[in-house]
């Protein structure tokens, strides 16, 4: 990636993590109602919370609504917060000069997205982020998050490995786009994100994977053949 597209996302610190919404118990059937947990649960994954610690970052949450469409983040604005995503699913993009859409993540419930680059330097973003379902969110902005650092270091350990993850699944993912034929490639799209396959529209996969959606009709149509 470039020095834009290494701001990635936190949407990899989940990607090789499968959707987690669809498995969980019945209690999370209203998720929204109990957003905080479910946001310590993930947390509690990398690093376990004592109930005083999180009793502190509580307050630094702030839960959001999206609709279908709906931006998080615009290009040539900073990014300054975080996103987790308690439901839904959105995409970060860039627009290229002739007005393609550049899909660089998805991210699903359970991950976290940002622009990282921008959010870490300042700088006005390239990318777009929005939602492609109706969703809700906890942001964490900045200034929040910088606090927290220094005030909880469990969880400023829990901000170093998820953005660990993420930078090994953009190597893994600039890796697969180099040596991988395009089958392949779609084919592991498919095992790693098999809620994708059913959520996201074929033209916004062909774009993350940087295909047309004909090239990416063939390479399907080549799969099936070979079965």
């Amino acid at each position: 990636m470039t020095s834009h597209t290494q701001a990635g996302s936190f949407a990899a610190s989940g990607a090789a993590q499968r959707w987690r919404y669809k498995a969980m118990p019945e209690k999370y059937k209203r998720i929204e109602d109990r957003m905080y947990e479910f946001f310590f649960e993930e947390m509690n994954k990398l690093v376990p919370l004592t109930a005083d610690e999180q009793e502190m970052i509580t307050p630094y949450l702030k839960s959001k609504k999206v609709r279908k469409k709906q931006y998080i983040l615009q290009e040539g604005d900073p990014c300054t917060a975080v996103a987790f995503i308690v439901k839904g699913l959105l995409r970060q993009y860039l627009v290229d000069d002739n007005g393609n859409e550049n899909i660089i993540q998805f991210a699903a419930e359970g991950w976290f997205i940002a622009d990282l680059y921008s959010y870490f330097t300042g700088e006005p973003s390239a990318y777009n982020i929005d939602a492609v379902e109706d969703g809700v969110l906890i942001m964490i902005d900045k200034k929040s998050s910088d606090l927290l650092m220094d005030k909880v270091p469990a969880y400023e350990r829990c901000t170093r490995l998820q953005i660990t993850r993420a930078y090994i699944a953009l190597q893994k993912r600039l890796s697969s786009m180099i040596s991988s034929s395009t089958e392949e490639r779609y084919l592991d799209f498919r095992r790693q994100y098999p809620q994708f396959v059913q959520r996201v529209p074929q033209h916004m996969i062909a774009s993350y994977m940087g295909l047309t959606p004909e090239t990416l009709s063939r390479a399907r149509k080549r799969i099936i053949t070979k079965r």
